[in-house]
């Protein structure tokens, strides 16, 4: 890699770095993680990256946080192919592979407003992934078709 393509970002002591998401979406799963920054630690975003695997990458580094698996669901959806590191006292001490599970549930809402899971009952959402490869998703209530777009909107 020549001098100018170097990625210039400081190393992260502890915390989570999620790389190799899909060009242009880092800032989507800031939000959907809910990471804000507002708690005080810093948070690095690298987008357009150049990448051998995938010609573009974002990058986020987050330190002093670590991803739950409701938090790695959330990036399956959002980006299949990114991968978490964990990193603590600035080493990789584990390196997961996303991978899109069969049942989401209570992560993301039916975007069916008259569905079941919508209503004040205290219902769980329940979606259940019919395609992993295309991302399309079936609510377990009501039936409806949800691509990924319906819930990032």
């Amino acid at each position: 890699m020549s001098e100018s393509n170097q990625l210039l970002v400081r190393r992260i002591r502890n915390g989570t770095v999620i790389d190799h998401i899909e060009a242009g979406k880092a800032l989507i799963v800031l939000n959907k993680l809910g990471i804000t920054g507002k708690d005080g630690d810093i948070i690095t975003v690298a987008l357009n990256v150049p990448s051998n695997k995938i010609f573009k990458k974002d990058i986020i580094k987050v330190e002093n946080k670590f991803l739950e698996q409701d938090d790695t669901n959330k990036l399956a959806l959002l980006s299949p192919n990114a991968t978490i590191n964990i990193i603590k006292e600035y080493r990789l001490i584990e390196k997961r592979n996303i991978g899109l599970p069969d049942v989401i549930v209570d992560i993301f809402k039916c975007p069916n407003l008259r569905c079941i899971s919508n209503s004040e009952e205290n219902i769980h959402s329940n979606i259940r992934v019919i395609d992993k490869k295309d991302i399309i998703l079936k609510c377990s209530y009501c039936s409806r078709i949800i691509k990924i777009n319906d819930l990032v909107s």
